[in-house]
């Protein structure tokens, strides 16, 4: 995929959201935050991987800019703009600070275009748009991926999950892909089968999961 390409247009749709909507909006999917508030932790995360790869360690911090729609618009475009800047001038194959087994500048590219889809969602859930978000399934997909292979085992490695007691394939009905959590578990495997952007956002807890999946899943911090 065009990691970059994707970051700019993502980044570049978040921002707009931002600078149109309602920011004392509450978000749905984050408990207690409004629209204000996911900007500015979006422009944080932003510049806090900017500093992953420049300084090779995660202990980046930024102060905010403010809550006021002009600084906090003007606030993230300039972190998003820096972050875009970063990744072009660092050839992929670098070696970074990074918190997964990819400990190179890509993995940088596809985490960051996957942190922003997601809170672009979010972000039109506070404007009751969530019609507006359309990620293509490839890209979907990837993030399922991402799920799979990078935050699950993180979660069972902090402690923070038990592992799924019986497999869980993961289908994707409109890309004919499927991948599958604990596949050595015990058990007879469950499914959960949508188009791969539903599956992203039911992985992420912003949908509910459905179907024989639903109870096992819902045993577990996936993602968080």
């Amino acid at each position: 995929m065009e990691w970059i390409d994707l970051l700019e247009e993502t980044t570049g749709a978040f921002a707009d959201v931002l600078a149109t909507g309602d920011l004392a909006a509450p978000v749905p999917s984050c408990p207690g935050w409004t629209l204000a508030d996911l900007g500015e932790h979006t422009r944080w995360v932003h510049a806090w991987a900017a500093h992953a790869i420049t300084h090779g360690a995660p202990d980046g911090d930024s102060p905010a800019p403010g809550l006021e729609r002009d600084t906090l618009v003007s606030g993230y475009r300039a972190a998003a703009a820096e972050l875009l800047d970063v990744l072009r001038r660092t050839a992929p194959d670098v070696p970074v600070w990074t918190f997964g087994p990819d400990t190179q500048a890509r993995f940088w590219r596809r985490r960051q275009v996957h942190e922003v889809t997601m809170h672009l969602y979010d972000a039109l859930a506070s404007q009751a748009r969530t019609d507006d978000w359309r990620p293509a399934p490839e890209l979907a997909w990837d993030g399922v991926d991402e799920v799979a292979t990078l935050f699950y085992p993180r979660q069972q490695r902090l402690g923070r999950t038990a592992p799924l007691p019986v497999p869980v394939r993961v289908t994707a009905t409109d890309l004919d892909r499927s991948l599958v959590l604990e596949p050595d578990a015990g058990g007879e495997p469950v499914e959960l089968a949508a188009p791969a952007a539903d599956l992203l956002l039911t992985l992420w807890g912003r949908l509910p999961a459905t179907g024989p999946a639903a109870e096992v899943l819902g045993q577990a911090r996936i993602t968080s």
